[in-house]
């Protein structure tokens, strides 16, 4: 069966998501587990964009080793130079050079003619090409451009040294049937196309960004650029699980298979949830809650005397297990670990494992049953913290319909403890201030949700907040079997990263 190779565009495209915004920390983590879960092509960051985007790909292309690394560039000198100095530390480098195409794009965006464009492509090409052995070449908005111009424009960027071309619908706005003959137009209506592979890099505007890239693959596609949990501008890409998993299970439909150790995708996924604060829905395909959960009691029925009459992947295949492994306070240090090592989680320092196990060991007090989501959720909760110069101590609310909520916290901050109240609507609303007032950062509240980790009434609370600072957007988790402690941990753990983010900028500065 042909090879598809899976272009990853979480850290580029998916940073774009709306109140997503990644530190170097957070793309060199994601990377990591992208280089595990085995993708072929990693795009990085869009260099040019910022300087903290520079250093993250810079980062990336000196740390991650197998996948190709890819900086993103507009069809202009600067943007590709910068691109390659980001990307240029990678034994595979590639710069993705775009231009718009579209007659829509080129009038009212760029508002230049399409011979302008057509001359614009080729001299950033071969620029690139001067520069990086691989060079990707993306007509943005390719599914409203034009056939015979969109054949001219690959055909030359081809000519000028371009090895991949990406046919991008930009906006979503494209069909299957529709894209799969455009994919077929570009095969045999450009001489040269042998000399490149060729990408599809779909939007889910309609829904329909798996389907269409699916129909592409039908039609000669080579690369299926996607995205982890289908994150992505506006209704996002297409989800790199779904493509995966759909070429794996009806492989006899599509003739292809990829190079993903599915066994990750769930891992991967939960990863990208927990540093981005973006939710996967219950009902998602392949990595949501309910993927492979079975509540009809038909449906049990015969799962348990058939898997196959309703599954058609096994949740080992993704990397699930199928029922959960019960710890609980009777629990030694021993079983603890052995089950996070199962878990995937293998190269903890025993400082770190012994911070978790207490906070295990402190919920085990406080529920029933510790669930294998309770332990992951301790896990990252320690993993991804940045260093603790804020930590809550102490806190008291008192609340009512009848009464003004009020909450006094005691914040530990370098040795010293620091205790405020506050009022607020609601109990998290008077911690919150409470805290605000303690540290003495203000802040905006962008977002705040809370869900359940684990089943039954003593399930944990997992609370997260998005707050911005100075235009900066960052998102924080906490958990715990109270809510209103799981939104305090929460908030405090943002209130860190924003002292994190500050002391790195001192440091840069002097």
């Amino acid at each position: 069966m042909s090879k598809i190779n899976i272009f990853d565009t979480t850290l580029r495209d998916g940073e774009q998501t709306p109140n997503v915004s990644l530190n170097i920390n957070d793309k060199l983590t994601i990377a990591k587990q992208l280089q595990k879960l085995s993708v072929d092509v990693i795009e990085a960051g869009f260099p040019i964009a910022s300087e903290g985007d520079f250093e993250a790909v810079k980062a990336i292309a000196q740390n991650i080793e197998g996948p190709v690394i890819v900086g993103l560039a507009r069809a202009v000198k600067n943007d590709i130079s910068r691109a390659w100095e980001a990307i240029k530390y990678s034994k595979k480098p590639r710069i993705h050079v775009f231009i718009a195409t579209s007659d829509l794009h080129m009038k009212y965006k760029l508002k230049m003619e399409p011979d302008e464009v057509l001359k614009e492509a080729v001299e950033m090409v071969t620029y690139a090409r001067s520069l990086c052995p691989s060079i990707e070449f993306s007509p943005e908005d390719a599914t409203r451009t034009r056939p015979e111009f969109l054949y001219k424009v690959v055909e030359a960027v081809i000519d000028a040294g371009a090895d991949v071309v990406n046919i991008p619908d930009t906006v979503g706005y494209t069909t299957p049937s529709e894209y799969g003959a455009l994919i077929k137009g570009i095969k045999d209506n450009v001489p040269n196309i042998n000399k490149a592979i060729i990408s599809v890099h779909c939007h889910n505007d309609l829904g329909l960004a798996v389907a269409n890239s699916l129909a592409a693959i039908e039609n000669g596609a080579q690369q299926v650029e996607c995205a982890v949990n289908g994150l992505g501008e506006r209704a996002g890409n297409a989800a790199l699980e779904e493509i995966v998993m759909a070429i794996k299970t009806r492989s006899d439909c599509f003739n292809c298979e990829t190079g993903i150790i599915t066994e990750e995708i769930t891992r991967t996924s939960k990863l990208v949830s927990h540093i981005t604060g973006m939710q996967v829905q219950n009902n998602k395909a392949v990595v949501g809650a309910n993927a492979f959960a079975h509540e009809s009691g038909i449906h049990q029925h015969g799962v348990l005397n058939c898997r196959e009459t309703y599954e058609i992947m096994t949740p080992e295949s993704v990397g699930l297990k199928k029922s959960l492994i019960v710890l609980g306070k009777h629990s030694g240090r021993h079983a603890f670990i052995e089950r996070i090592e199962e878990l995937g989680y293998k190269n903890l320092s025993k400082e770190k494992i012994d911070e978790i196990f207490k906070e295990f060991k402190d919920l085990a007090d406080k529920k029933k049953h510790v669930s294998d989501e309770d332990i992951e959720s301790l896990v990252k909760n320690e993993i991804f913290q940045v260093p603790e110069v804020f930590n809550l101590k102490y806190y008291q609310v008192s609340t009512g319909n009848a009464v003004m909520s009020t909450s006094t916290v005691e914040i530990e901050y370098n040795g010293k403890s620091i205790k405020e109240a506050s009022c607020g609507d609601g109990p998290v609303d008077a911690t919150f201030k409470a805290i605000e007032k303690a540290i003495g950062i203000d802040v905006t509240l962008n977002d705040y949700f809370i869900k359940s980790v684990g089943y039954g009434k003593d399930a944990l609370g997992e609370a997260t907040v998005k707050v911005e600072k100075e235009g900066k957007v960052f998102s924080a988790k906490g958990v715990s079997t109270d809510i209103v402690e799981a939104s305090g941990k929460a908030f405090i753990n943002a209130m860190n990263k924003i002292h994190y983010e500050n002391s790195l900028k001192k440091a840069a500065e002097c």
